[in-house]
């Protein structure tokens, strides 16, 4: 008989119009906001919907006891790559300066980086594409 294993299960849950994203899976949760729901064309400014929908993701930070957190921006591949690894980057500071004000835990380690168009989740050749492209990702481990 094989030796038996743990399957990561991984449960997603998706808005009707692809703009939010949460994964769940036994070792963390990571949250996907499409760049257009927290921030303006070619902007790191974040919008005036984004606070309550980054206050969510704090809250559940803060229910999971989550020490360490992710923040990962990425763009599509329209521009050059350089300015796609600045945007991103400071799409992800954006995010992170803006988790921390609603964070309890002021003991959390961040790591924050800017990706650019790496690590596409859809092909940039169509607009639907490089729209899902243009994100953010918070992901953190799930309480065991």
């Amino acid at each position: 008989m094989a030796e038996s294993r743990v399957i990561d299960i991984v449960q997603v849950v998706e808005d009707e119009n692809g703009e939010e994203r949460r994964a769940d899976s036994n070792e963390k949760t990571t949250f996907t906001l499409q760049a257009e729901v927290l921030f303006g064309k070619d902007s790191a400014e974040l919008n005036s919907r984004a606070s309550s929908r980054i206050k969510d993701i704090a809250d559940e930070i803060d229910e999971q006891g989550s020490t360490e957190v992710n923040v990962y921006g990425f763009t599509d591949n329209l521009g050059s790559y350089s300015h796609g690894v600045k945007l991103s980057q400071e799409r992800a500071e954006a995010v992170h300066r803006e988790l921390v004000t609603h964070l309890e835990n002021a003991g959390i380690t961040f790591n924050i980086r800017g990706y650019s168009e790496d690590y596409p989740v859809a092909s940039n050749s169509t607009e639907e594409g490089r729209t899902k492209n243009r994100r953010v990702e918070v992901s953190f481990p799930r309480d065991e």
